[in-house]
């Protein structure tokens, strides 16, 4: 299953390792530095240049962490995860 994730951008669901909230979990030097250190080695991609409400961490074809910066709210993106799962 695919997850638009914001600009006309879709991911694999079965690549993705979680879905974050920017503004709550940035509160924390971990995760900032994270995010820090992805944009250093190049694997962070920014969907959309409005406002970042979330980010997407996923993996590639070589097992290559990606992390998503989308301007569309975790909650949001947790919610079309939901209704599109399949049972």
């Amino acid at each position: 299953m695919f997850l638009h994730i914001g600009n006309n951008r879709v991911i694999n669901t079965k690549n993705l390792i979680g879905i974050f909230d920017i503004e709550k979990t940035s509160v924390s030097k971990l995760t900032r530095d994270y995010l820090n250190n992805a944009g250093k080695q190049n694997r962070v991609i920014y969907v959309s240049y409005e406002l970042p409400k979330s980010f997407a961490v996923c993996f590639d074809e070589n097992l290559n962490e990606e992390v998503y910066v989308s301007p569309i709210s975790a909650a949001t993106l947790l919610k079309r995860l939901k209704e599109n799962k399949i049972d």
